[in-house]
């Protein structure tokens, strides 16, 4: 079965950097784009960053253009998300997503806290 397992978040002052991970399994990784989205308390979920299969192409929110970039490592099945001049607006679970089948996988998410 699908699993996406992400890791790396953590509490971090403003200014700082963290890189968050996911791994995941049971669908072949290299047939698929992948992104990674975020949820603040109060606010929907929007998307941060999405990679094409072959990490060709990338896209970006405005809000975290410069400042974060998404990559991907299909020999080890995880696709990573770089995060610097983290900012307090940058507070949220992080969540690792892909689209099979016409059905949507989520990753349990990871909280980003940016403060100091």
């Amino acid at each position: 079965q699908v699993q996406l397992v992400e890791s790396g978040g953590g509490l971090v002052q403003p200014g700082g950097s963290l890189r968050l991970s996911c791994a995941a399994s049971g669908f072949t990784f290299s047939s698929y784009p992948m992104s990674w989205y975020r949820q603040a308390p109060g606010k929907e979920r929007e998307l941060v960053a999405g990679i094409t299969n072959n990490g060709g192409t990338t896209n970006y929110a405005d809000s975290v253009k410069g400042r974060f970039t998404i990559s991907r490592d299909n020999a080890k099945n995880t696709v990573d998300l770089q995060m610097n001049s983290l900012k307090p607006g940058d507070t949220a679970v992080y969540y690792c997503y892909v689209f099979i089948g016409f059905k949507a996988f989520w990753g349990q998410g990871t909280q980003v806290t940016v403060s100091s």
